[in-house]
């Protein structure tokens, strides 16, 4: 069952970027956007108060809040702590208008399902660069016994019975496991009563991150490798403080953007052992350096932009968040470079404003061939999803004169402070602050 997204909210602002300035200094990485939206959603569940540490203070945050605030779950955000606390009463229906303004949707659903025993909800949204598919979270509703009925765009579910144990299988036919529908299962098991299992569950971060927090709640978490992940319901959900973990596609975001630019950035804090190992991989094919220094990474390319062959995949694999910024940095590479999208298809939205600036990439089903060394000018383009967005701001960071970036809503749901950060190492850029 795909679905697309349509913005709810239209941004006009465009940001201005004249590019040659190489990037230096240190840069602080925000609380991951992926991570902390399924850890919101955990947060329905709580039967004290929960405070989450670090979370990204970005558009997707704020719409979150609302419709926790709005389903019962009472939520205030104060700069970088999400904190919530158990609701009087539930009131399960997710308004249309949040709803498809996020890629989270059928999780929070499952979580309010859990807890009031009914829920309606509008097919999710996010970025709008493929199809997004609920099936697997629809499967393990109905495998927890409920009814589902879809019927124009909305969801409606609702217990049927006795909550029993259920066993699930998370693995989609073509991108392998789903990390949204295992957090999904996960929510659903933790209350209901015994030992449900959840087959073939994602090892993403997003999941045991997820799975680690509901432990420190009280909740009994077993995996079993990468073929099954036993849950124990239970019917207390404590609170408490998690820190949500710093984003890994924000620390690779301005790795990029400094590599671009010949640059040399220390990211304060992350240290080099939270990049996933295909991205560590590539990034040394790529002459890219990640030396751990001061407990944070410093990334430099000593030798120049080198051409790679590579494919993304599920964790710990090149992550398919990374792939249209490194599509950008690598029209700095001599040579052919090769990119296998095994996740997402039809990742490819980055690619005909890349060519804008001059970049020589093209598409052939799900490989994206990249040749350089581009000498990118200056291009009036428009980002349609958050990471084109970021690739775009990439490659105006290496173009010769100033480029205008738009789709800057999509950049605003992903980062927090992308721009004043890439500014504060040297970037030459403005934000136009108009809005329709």
């Amino acid at each position: 069952m795909p679905t697309t997204d349509t913005p709810a909210t239209t941004d006009e602002r465009a940001v201005y970027i004249t590019g040659g300035r190489p990037l230096t200094g240190t840069a602080t990485v925000q609380g991951s956007k992926n991570i902390a939206l399924h850890l919101y959603a955990a947060a329905i569940l709580a039967d004290d108060p929960l405070t989450l540490v670090g979370a990204p203070e970005i558009l997707d945050t704020g719409v979150v809040a609302d419709i926790l605030h709005r389903t019962g779950t009472r939520t205030t955000v104060v700069g970088s702590e999400f904190t919530t606390r158990p609701a009087d009463s539930y009131f399960p229906v997710v308004p249309d208008d949040l709803g498809r303004r996020i890629r989270t949707t059928a999780v929070m659903a499952g979580a309010l399902l859990a807890r009031a025993g009914k829920v309606t909800f509008p097919l999710p949204g996010g970025d709008a660069f493929c199809a997004r598919y609920i099936d697997r979270h629809l499967a393990a509703m109905v495998a927890a016994g409920t009814e589902v009925e879809v019927d124009r765009g909305r969801v409606r579910a609702r217990f049927t019975g006795k909550q029993l144990p259920f066993v699930t299988d998370a693995e989609t036919r073509a991108w392998g496991p789903s990390l949204g529908a295992t957090v999904t299962a996960m929510l659903l098991a933790v209350r209901t009563p015994g030992t449900s299992a959840i087959l073939n569950p994602s090892v993403e971060p997003e999941v045991t991150h997820t799975a680690a927090l509901l432990s420190q709640a009280g909740v009994g978490i077993e995996w079993r490798g990468r073929t099954a992940l036993n849950v124990t319901g239970t019917d207390r959900i404590q609170g408490g403080v998690f820190t949500v973990p710093p984003d890994r596609l924000e620390a690779a975001t301005l790795a990029l953007a400094a590599a671009i630019t010949g640059g040399t950035v220390h990211l304060d804090g992350f240290p080099a052992a939270a990049f996933p190992d295909g991205l560590v991989s590539v990034f040394a094919d790529a002459g890219i350096r990640l030396a751990p220094v001061d407990g944070g990474t410093t990334v430099s390319v000593p030798a120049g932009p080198r051409a790679v062959q590579t494919a993304t995949g599920p964790h710990p694999g090149f992550p398919t968040d990374v792939q249209p910024q490194l599509t950008a940095f690598l029209t700095q590479a001599e040579g052919a470079s090769r990119i296998e999208e095994r996740v997402y298809t039809q990742r490819d939205t980055h690619l005909s404003a890349l060519a804008a600036f001059g970049a020589t990439v093209n598409t052939s089903g799900s490989v994206i061939t990249v040749r350089g060394r581009s000498a990118l000018a200056a291009a009036d383009v428009a980002g349609e999803d958050i990471r084109a967005a970021t690739a775009l701001v990439i490659a105006a960071l290496a173009a010769e004169g100033t480029s205008t970036i738009r789709g800057m809503y999509h950049l605003r749901r992903g980062y927090g402070s992308l721009l004043p950060k890439l500014a504060a190492l040297g970037a030459d850029l403005t934000i136009n602050q108009e809005q329709s």
